[in-house]
């Protein structure tokens, strides 16, 4: 359950923070360049199943990584021999990548330690 919900969702499903959908795009395009459902797929895939994003979502955050040069599209043909607009990482989309990859490193080292401290420590 996500934290402050006290809906009944299932406990193996993780909410989103705010800001991190558009980082969980990238990295799944950096594996390869993917369509849309293939980009769902994908991320729920690389999380072990724990995040599942909703198509209402998605788009328009491919949309926001488009006009920022972070993301780059060409048209191909999908499994399913459909028409599909494929996503791939841009040199600047591989850099913010890096760059928001190092930040929640950071910041999730910094809760461990601080979920870790004992009230001897303060």
């Amino acid at each position: 359950m996500a934290p402050g919900n006290n809906d009944n969702n299932d406990d193996n499903d993780a909410a989103l923070l705010p800001g991190t959908l558009e980082m969980l795009i990238l990295k799944a395009v950096s594996l390869g360049p993917l369509h849309g459902y293939g980009i769902l797929l994908r991320i729920e895939q690389i999380s072990g199943g724990a995040l599942a994003i909703e198509q209402g979502a998605l788009y328009p955050a491919l949309y926001r990584l488009q006009r920022q040069r972070l993301v780059a599209t060409a048209w191909g043909t999908s499994d399913a021999n459909r028409r599909a607009k494929y996503y791939r990482l841009t040199t600047a989309g591989r850099k913010r990548l890096r760059e928001e990859t190092e930040w929640w490193e950071r910041l999730v080292a910094a809760m461990g330690t601080a979920l870790r401290a004992t009230s001897e420590e303060v």
